[in-house]
């Protein structure tokens, strides 16, 4: 391991992230992992990482990092306006930094997650096969924390090849985040809404309440009637949108719990979660229905899109 970077300021919650524990599902313990995974495969991919390394994970602000030696970093995701030695920095692109640079963020633009990896990807404590924090049980990543004013990030490895700043992915192969606009698969309970609650659920608009987190999203919107004999618990899945019987949906995320028996009335299509992985409280969302076809194309799109940074 190498110590690369040095923790000035931590910003407001960054956390070590990978791809999470599925294997550990079954055990009841939450999948975890990038929230958004598209960035951060992207940002593993600039700089020559395989794309199940672990990032750094910045949430509404960046952190304030100071460069033990030379290494080539990439910041993708949510625009927080990242500067190096106060200069300003492209996001989706590999920046190089020499010993003694500043990577710093000047405040939030778009969006409510950045990504930041590390050329050799970043060494962290591993918990059932994952580096990802999980704060719960206080195990993975940083000690199963959050990142603190004088931590040192190392390196797990040497990196792939040498460094090469300057690769990027082009602004037509990201997310658009700006869209809100989630693609969702007809879940197995969505007959219960019968034909008005899934015209509302597929045209009306909802908002991110103030109870979201890496769990889920509590939405406002027109009350869901997915009322009926109630269900045992089944398995759930990132993106599943569930309705409680508030009529309220809950749209599910990285930590999401691992059963439920809520009705499921649709699944953001995984091509959609990156977008929904961006919002924060009081941002407005709408789902529009699609095919599990549809929802594969858009997957291969984004798949093709991650293969050009491959080398």
């Amino acid at each position: 391991m190498r110590e690369v970077l040095r923790v000035k300021k931590p910003g407001l919650f960054t956390t070590v992230q990978d791809l999470g524990r599925p294997n550990a599902i079954a055990a009841g313990v939450p999948p975890g992992g990038a929230m958004d995974r598209f960035a951060h495969r992207a940002a593993n991919l600039l700089v020559a990482n395989d794309e199940t390394a672990a990032t750094l994970e910045c949430t509404l602000s960046g952190p304030e990092l100071v460069a033990l030696e030379n290494c080539l970093v990439a910041v993708t995701g949510a625009d927080f306006d990242p500067r190096v030695n106060g200069e300003p920095e492209p996001t989706w692109t590999g920046i190089f930094l020499s010993k003694g640079d500043e990577l710093a963020f000047a405040g939030r633009r778009q969006g409510g997650r950045a990504y930041i990896a590390v050329a050799g990807g970043i060494a962290a404590d591993k918990w059932l096969g994952s580096m990802s924090t999980n704060l719960m049980t206080k195990r993975g990543g940083m000690h199963g924390r959050q990142l603190l004013t004088g931590d040192v990030i190392a390196t797990a490895g040497d990196a792939h090849t040498p460094a090469i700043s300057g690769r990027h992915l082009a602004p037509n192969q990201r997310p658009d985040y700006s869209d809100h606009t989630l693609g969702a698969i007809a879940g197995p309970h969505l007959r219960r809404l019968g034909a008005t609650g899934r015209r509302t659920l597929f045209n009306a608009e909802f908002k991110v309440s103030r109870d979201a987190d890496r769990m889920g999203y509590r939405l406002e919107g027109p009350t869901l009637d997915a009322s009926g004999e109630e269900l045992l618990s089944f398995g759930l899945a990132a993106g599943a949108l569930q309705v409680p019987r508030s009529g309220q949906p809950i749209l599910l995320m990285a930590d999401h719990q691992t059963a439920g028996g809520y009705p499921v009335v649709a699944t953001v299509a995984s091509a959609a979660m990156p977008v929904a992985a961006q919002l924060l409280p009081g941002d407005r969302l709408s789902f529009a229905e699609v095919s599990i076809e549809s929802a594969r194309k858009l997957r291969a799109a984004q798949r093709a899109a991650l293969d050009s940074l491959i080398s």
